[in-house]
């Protein structure tokens, strides 16, 4: 039982990181349209701070992103074909 308990917790951890994750990004994906925007009125700033931060910040975060749905995805997978294993037994 303790070690479900375990389990849930660090399930309920990596949910929890998943989702700043995604807002993360979600927020990023908003403002490189904000700074093209403001590229396009001639204030280039907020698209050079974009360049700045692209490779060591945003690249892993859509990484991190689309490696955490795919695993979800299998996760989601391997447990149907499990439990549908277990009715046929």
């Amino acid at each position: 039982m303790p070690e479900e308990k375990n389990q849930n917790n660090l399930q309920q951890i990596i949910d929890t990181l998943l989702l700043i994750n995604l807002f993360t990004v979600v927020f990023f994906a908003i403002f490189f349209g904000f700074a093209i925007i403001m590229q396009l009125n001639g204030i280039f700033i907020f698209i050079n701070f974009i360049q700045r931060v692209w490779n060591p910040l945003i690249v892993p975060l859509i990484t991190i992103l689309i490696i955490g749905a795919l695993g979800n995805g299998i996760n989601s997978w391997w447990r149907r074909k499990l439990l549908a294993r277990e009715e046929d037994i």
